[in-house]
């Protein structure tokens, strides 16, 4: 049996409707439209969503516990939202927002310009350092804020760049002059 996939999704605000193998997912935030396979079969009743599948092989197994995270995801970002935040550290390294554009200033001799996505929201402070990222789609958020990190990896030496808040960079001793 799945692990996952066996435990149900509990929900207060979002409407959920099916169509065969069709999930709507409907809340304040977002709507998301899921489609099952068909060994895995979907139940609604007391505000849990329950997943079942039909024949017990290992592949159906995997596909019950992807499924039933995919879902539960969207179902969190329906009611409540995700949310990512972002350090931007080095000296002059910055961050301006204007509308749905970012320009990101980071050592080099270009600015980068950035278009936000629609499906998410970007809060930046007044430092231009701290980035606050929110959609209600899970994966969406992800990739932009990997695609942020991109433009400027934390590196190992001095610790500057862009990385997760509360992301722990190992860092390395530099070189030591010889006698």
């Amino acid at each position: 049996m799945s692990k996952i996939g066996r435990m149900p999704i509990a929900f207060t605000s979002a409407k959920i409707t099916i169509n065969g193998t069709k999930v709507l997912v409907d809340g304040g935030k977002a709507k998301f439209e899921h489609i099952l396979p068909e060994t895995v079969k979907i139940a609604v009743a007391d505000n849990m969503l329950r997943l079942t599948v039909t024949e017990d092989t290992r592949a159906n197994r995997m596909l019950w516990g992807l499924h039933r995270a995919l879902l539960a995801n969207k179902v969190t970002g329906v009611e409540k939202g995700f949310e990512t935040k972002m350090v931007i550290v080095g000296l002059g390294y910055k961050a301006i927002q204007s509308g749905t554009k970012l320009t990101f200033t980071l050592g080099y001799t270009h600015k980068i310009e950035f278009d936000v996505p629609a499906a998410v929201t970007v809060e930046v402070d007044k430092t231009g350092q701290l980035l606050t990222l929110k959609s209600a789609d899970k994966f969406e958020l992800g990739n932009v804020a990997d695609k942020i990190r991109s433009f400027r990896p934390p590196e190992p030496y001095k610790g500057t760049g862009v990385m997760y808040q509360g992301e722990k960079i190992h860092r390395k001793a530099g070189k030591t002059k010889s006698s």
